[in-house]
């Protein structure tokens, strides 16, 4: 895009945002696509996000995707996309928050589809926090959500975990300097260790022997400096301080609110119940998994009440 602008008045130009479509288009009357639904990924994920709906992509299936266009795009914040990384700006990237997530992609779909309404949002973790976001914000703009292992704030267990790892991260004297430095390294690979616990169940992890959980700990430290320390910190905050609660009531859209018994992250019974009684027209669906916070990665396993949700927008 030419250019981009923060809720906060900044402004940064010659904008990359990455992104993948597939599926089938079907054009209205003024030639735009309305079909379209839109998967929004989890924290610092991408456009490949949306692989998760593989097995639910055949004929017949929940997104038979002869019947949908599907949009997967890497959001602000994410290093595909417009990002401390990516712009090289590191620490002197504008702060962001979950409303600019949304307008990135909002304004995006209309410069580059003329899209100004989508069929439906799919997401899960932090996607969820922006598929909730544009349906208060934009109440038109979208017939139905999916919200998937997510929540309507960050508190309790989940905020503190992200001012750990905020912690960690600023606790590094060389954090301010911007350039990527051994000590970052190790950091960010400290910082992301904390987050290991909040993945699988905790039945999960309890059944891998000790020299396994080892393993899979070291590995998971190791992947994750990859990872940019500036995008971590940048998107932490973001997620951080994401509180939708008194606005749920905003929501027009069809809503289906999916949740698993053995998240570590968001439990039922504080995220996913109470946000289903605070959100009108919507339907709630629990489900057991031992990936837990990752289950996700399943959707196999609830397809047929995927496909009956999905029934009522089969001729759009």
């Amino acid at each position: 895009m030419d250019s981009f602008e923060f809720e906060n008045g900044d402004i940064l130009n010659d904008v990359i945002v990455e992104y993948m479509s597939f599926g089938t288009p079907v054009y209205d009357d003024e030639g735009i696509i309305k079909n379209a639904i839109v998967y929004c990924h989890g924290s610092l994920g991408s456009y490949s996000s949306i692989k998760k709906l593989a097995p639910l992509l055949d004929e017949n299936n929940a997104f038979d995707e002869s019947k949908y266009f599907f949009i997967c795009i890497s959001a602000l914040g994410s290093p595909g996309s417009c990002s401390p990384s990516n712009t090289d700006l590191k620490n002197k990237f504008p702060k962001y928050s979950i409303n600019d997530v949304v307008n990135f992609q909002k304004k995006f779909l209309a410069e580059k589809f003329s899209i100004s309404h989508v069929l439906g949002m799919i997401g899960n973790s932090m996607g969820g926090f922006v598929c909730l976001t544009s349906a208060i914000n934009f109440p038109d703009y979208s017939d139905f959500i999916i919200c998937g292992v997510s929540s309507y704030k960050v508190a309790g267990h989940d905020f503190i975990l992200s001012k750990f790892v905020n912690e960690i991260i600023e606790s590094d004297p060389d954090y301010n300097r911007g350039d990527l430095t051994y000590s970052l390294n190790r950091t960010l690979r400290i910082a992301c260790l904390a987050e290991f616990n909040f993945g699988l169940s905790k039945k999960a992890l309890r059944d891998m022997s000790n020299i396994e959980l080892s393993y899979e700990f070291e590995n998971f430290g190791n992947e994750s400096i990859e990872t940019d320390i500036y995008d971590l910190k940048y998107c932490n905050e973001a997620c951080m301080y994401f509180d939708v609660e008194k606005e749920l009531d905003k929501i027009e859209s069809k809503t289906l609110i999916i949740a698993c018994n053995q998240d570590p992250h968001f439990p039922p019974e504080l995220d996913a119940i109470p946000m289903s009684k605070m959100i009108n027209n919507s339907e709630l669906l629990i489900v057991d998994s031992d990936l837990g916070h990752l289950c996700f990665n399943g959707l196999n396993t609830i397809s047929n009440e995927l496909k009956e949700f999905m029934e009522e927008f089969n001729d759009c």
